[in-house]
């Protein structure tokens, strides 16, 4: 019984070496695998806040001019004659009322006594203001946007104040518009619309750090410079950073100033809401390994008990973490009878399917996922393949016009739907050998091998002049703006010439859109 009972624990043993072993390749592919995938979520997450806290920051401070223009409009015309008590009144009612871009409007005399209001329920008219505000308006006398304060009202708020002078230029006073921001205000017409169910939310705060908008609006008023990222903001910085929010949850943050005022905004989403995707993903790949898996094991069990030394040297090759290496050595052994030669197909086709698998990862990790175009890992192993070899090419940077008004006004499947459009007419227009990139949201990168700055320029013009032609369902017309650089002839840095065709491509945005644009070749020094 003895040589039996050995037989059988030497193919337990080797059953167990082979299981090890599987589990041991299988875990560290996944593991790899989900650390490529979890930070390149994490990075596209963090830049797409950023780039949206730039936006909302740029609409907020364009609402920040406008408002300043109508109180500027307004008190021109308070100065210009003296007005009766009836005429301050209409006044004030048509400044809060023609817009909702104020809570209220005063307006007040040298001495800060309130000549008239709107709405008139406040019923200030003859009162003496003391706030904060009031004192800080009438000391500048010039345009003034308030920190916040309370208000004789006893709201927390933010003046929006400008100061009215006669036509002999005799200080008259100044006319106030007021942001409410504990209740309905500007702001959440602004901003209260991007809140989304999976934990994403943005807010404002001053230069303090005081926020001045949240989505939970007990936090109104509350600093918060303990977080990272409103200090960064509130010292004028854009960038992002993963953060912990105030109840302990890890955020993904992008954030921009709002220069005109010194407020920033701060856009963050759940890290567990970001990775949520990669999670099910991996759960995928591991459910759909397992029947494989089981099977392999069942089959080296039985042939295990029969002949030991091929799946003895089976096992020992098994355990090799490079499947490369360990398809080779299993390819070269003898499978001298029928039960050998099919375990041995069985464990080729897994090491197979595994390293099929790690290829449509790893293709994944490199290719963006809406449009199918490479993304910012597969842009930087393109660029580092061309620079090893000293390849030459054009650059074009495009970027679709006006973008977040087609997203605000039709919703984002038709923004999608838009940015689908648009790569297809990329691939259309392009050769097998160019790089077609989706540079983070309506942003792309053509880079063309082998071409120089004039016939990169040519079709960049072409591909402008195709996407303007093209009629976009629901959208109609869209238009494009493209930047175009070339390496090495601009920058012997292919990054810094990125940025060139970046630059060259707002140069487009700046004068007017719907432009090509071809960045000016740098002045080469000759040798001395």
């Amino acid at each position: 019984m003895r040589p039996f009972s050995t037989r059988l624990n030497l193919g337990k043993l080797i059953l167990g070496l082979a299981l090890l072993s599987a589990v041991v390749a299988l875990a560290n592919t996944l593991h790899a695998s989900y650390r490529v995938q979890r930070e390149q979520l994490i990075g596209t997450t963090l830049e797409a806040n950023r780039v949206y806290a730039s936006k909302l920051a740029e609409t907020t401070q364009n609402f920040i001019q406008s408002a300043q223009q109508q109180l500027a409009y307004s008190a021109t015309a308070l100065g210009q004659r003296a007005h009766d008590r009836r005429e301050l009144e209409a006044e004030a009612a048509r400044l809060q009322l023609q817009t909702n871009s104020f809570n209220s409007v005063l307006i007040v005399d040298p001495a800060g006594t309130v000549l008239a209001t709107s709405p008139q329920s406040l019923a200030l008219q003859g009162v003496t203001l003391n706030s904060r505000g009031n004192k800080d308006a009438l000391d500048r006398r010039a345009p003034f946007i308030s920190d916040p304060y309370q208000s004789a009202t006893g709201r927390l708020l933010v003046a929006i104040s400008h100061p009215v002078f006669s036509a002999q230029g005799q200080y008259q006073g100044y006319v106030s518009g007021t942001i409410y921001l504990r209740e309905r205000s500007i702001l959440q017409t602004l901003l209260g619309k991007h809140y989304y169910r999976d934990g994403s939310y943005l807010y404002v705060v001053d230069r303090n750090g005081r926020i001045l908008y949240h989505i939970e609006p007990n936090r109104v008023g509350q600093f918060a410079m303990e977080n990272p990222a409103v200090l960064a903001v509130s010292k004028g910085h854009t960038g992002a950073q993963q953060v912990r929010n105030s109840h302990g949850v890890q955020m993904l943050a992008g954030y921009a100033p709002v220069p005109i005022v010194g407020w920033g905004v701060v856009a963050q989403r759940p890290t567990d809401a970001t990775l949520a995707a990669l999670s099910t993903l991996m759960k995928a790949v591991i459910w759909n390994a397992i029947p494989l898996g089981v099977l392999s094991l069942l089959i080296t069990w039985w042939f295990a008990r029969r002949i030991s030394l091929p799946l003895w040297q089976l096992a020992r090759n098994v355990q090799n973490r490079d499947t490369g290496i360990a398809i080779r050595h299993v390819t070269g052994i003898r499978a001298w009878y029928y039960e050998v030669a099919h375990l041995k197909q069985a464990l080729l086709y897994s090491f197979n399917l595994l390293q099929d698998r790690i290829g449509k990862l790893n293709r994944a990790s490199m290719t963006d996922p809406l449009t199918g175009l490479q993304n910012r890992r597969g842009l930087q192993q393109g660029l580092e393949d061309w620079q090893a070899r000293g390849q030459p090419f054009g650059i074009i940077a495009l970027d679709i016009d006006r973008f977040k008004t087609i997203n605000d006004r039709f919703g984002h499947a038709v923004g999608d739907a838009v940015i689908l459009r648009i790569a297809q007419l990329m691939r259309d227009d392009s050769r097998d050998t160019d790089l077609l990139c989706r540079n983070g949201g309506e942003e792309f990168l053509i880079l063309l091998p082998g071409i120089d700055t004039e016939a990169s320029a040519r079709i960049a013009e072409r591909l402008r002049v195709q996407v303007a032609a093209e009629v976009f369902e629901e959208v109609g017309s869209v238009t494009v703006s493209l930047g175009v650089a070339h390496y090495p002839s601009y920058h012997e840095d292919p990054q810094q010439a990125l940025r060139l065709a970046d630059k060259a491509l707002y140069m487009a945005k700046e004068q007017g859109r719907n432009r090509t644009v071809v960045h000016p070749a740098p002045e080469r020094r000759s040798p001395n």
